[in-house]
């Protein structure tokens, strides 16, 4: 089991195929998605890794955050998140994540907050198909009907699919494949729609219900951080 990502939700747009297929593509965007602390059996009963993104001035994160993320080494994070891992896939602290985490063709289940409804109806919220037309009924043509029976019992049942509030909930869309990464801009682009609004951030992982394909990267894909090595100076007295 592989840690997963925390990304920001740009937009939607399409990618023209090179057979002439266009797909439409939720485009993802991680910002510098770091591993700002470990779990361990030995230390909290588990193991998984705590992964932070995005950027935040520092007085606007409470003192208790900025010591964690000082402990860390690492700038503070708007967004954090705590992914379960495998022992053996453990990040270290302080490592940056990459685009290449995920194999083009690849399934993944993401997670992020709905977009807000409001109050909305049972015929929106719960697809009920309302009330006729006509043959008696006059104003109540979207109500929900009935909520239950008579004296016995005489309550209404928790958990009856009434008109409330809809949307701004945790919502997980699995299967969702991925059509194309972009290593250099942090960017992975993925098959449909993934829930949430623009400017959200949303958590991915590999689908519960697909294969892992051998291509992915273990424990993660991780930004190398050796330099690149400087050119030779010419040796004097050579030629010109």
């Amino acid at each position: 089991m592989r840690s997963g990502i925390i990304a920001k939700k740009v937009g939607m747009t399409r990618l023209f195929m090179e057979d002439g297929r266009q797909i439409p593509v939720t485009v993802l965007q991680m910002q510098n998605l770091q591993v700002i602390a470990q779990r361990t059996t030995e230390a909290h009963g588990y193991t998984a890794v705590q992964l932070g993104a995005g950027s935040i001035k520092a007085k606007n994160v409470s003192k208790a955050m900025r010591g964690h993320f000082a402990v860390a080494k690492v700038e503070p994070k708007r967004k954090v998140a705590e992914f379960r891992v495998a022992p053996e896939n453990l990040i270290d602290v302080g490592s940056e994540i990459t685009a290449a985490h995920y194999a083009e063709g690849q399934f993944v289940d993401v997670s992020g907050t709905s977009i807000g409804k409001g109050f909305a109806g049972a015929m929106k919220r719960h697809n009920f198909s309302g009330l006729r037309a006509t043959h008696g009924v006059s104003i109540s043509h979207r109500s929900h009907g009935s909520t239950g029976q008579c004296q016995g019992p005489g309550k209404v049942f928790k958990g009856k699919k009434m008109a409330g509030h809809m949307g701004a909930a945790r919502v997980t869309t699995q299967n969702l494949q991925v059509v194309k990464t972009d290593v250099d801009r942090g960017l992975i682009m993925i098959k449909g729609a993934v829930p949430g609004s623009k400017g959200g951030w949303v958590t991915v992982k590999d689908a519960m219900k697909k294969p892992l394909p051998d291509s992915v990267p273990f424990p993660a894909a991780l930004r190398s951080g050796e330099a690149p090595a400087p050119a030779e100076a010419p040796a004097e007295g050579g030629e010109a």
